[in-house]
């Protein structure tokens, strides 16, 4: 049996197809090469992070340290004032057209020679802890303004006379007063317009304390305004 020709290197029928080669398959995107680009792009990303901090943290600065300048506050005028005191009327007011006649000394012949227009005395207690004072409180109303102000430089010097308290013509009747116009009292007085305001006060019993009655003195000055 006779074999079919075989020629070496041509295929024959029974020689099998080539297999065509299989795409590659897509992969991820490759990242910016290494190089000064990349270093780059790191840095700002880095900067970036950096002003995000900075910029938080300044917020919370402001947040916790508020930037407005506080405004200073009032002060009341219960803090602010001199100490209060409960002054209690203890006798009066006592109102008079005739200052002269209420007067004494110096402050006697003024009101001789210059008539007021009227005239209002009363006294009042203060209590303060354990100490006990009597104040005397003298509205007087001249003309003007121009012998108010006369009135005021007299009764200021010493030795000049006084117009009366209630105490010193015998109005006010309690054997433990103090004596207003002795040396021991605190003198103080203010001129407004034509009404001079005159306070004397001294402590019960001997009791010694002269800024505290220098206080009293000061606040009585108020009082005026329950005299008109």
């Amino acid at each position: 049996m006779s074999h079919p020709h075989f020629t070496p290197g041509v295929p024959g029928p029974s020689d099998t197809a080539p297999i065509p080669a299989v795409p590659a398959q897509p992969g991820p995107p490759p990242g910016p090469p290494p190089g000064p680009s990349r270093n780059r792009a790191l840095l700002l990303r880095g900067a970036g992070l950096v002003a995000i901090a900075v910029v938080a943290g300044l917020v919370w600065y402001l947040i916790r340290h508020d930037s407005t300048p506080e405004q200073p506050v009032a002060e009341s005028p219960a803090t602010t004032a001199k100490p209060a005191f409960d002054y209690k009327l203890a006798e009066g007011p006592v109102k008079a057209t005739d200052c002269a006649a209420n007067a004494y000394s110096g402050a006697k012949k003024f009101f001789q020679d210059n008539q007021c227009t009227s005239l209002a005395r009363a006294l009042y207690t203060v209590q303060s802890g354990d100490a006990k004072a009597l104040v005397s409180v003298v509205l007087v109303t001249m003309p003007d303004a121009a012998k108010a102000t006369e009135l005021k430089q007299l009764t200021d010097q010493d030795g000049t006379g006084n117009v009366s308290d209630l105490v010193r013509d015998g109005t006010f009747h309690d054997t433990d007063a103090p004596k207003l116009s002795g040396d021991q009292a605190v003198y103080e007085s203010k001129a407004s317009g034509p009404e001079v305001t005159i306070v004397l006060t001294d402590f019960y019993y001997g009791h010694h304390d002269k800024p505290l009655l220098e206080q009293i003195a000061k606040n009585a000055l108020k009082l005026s305004g329950k005299l008109r």
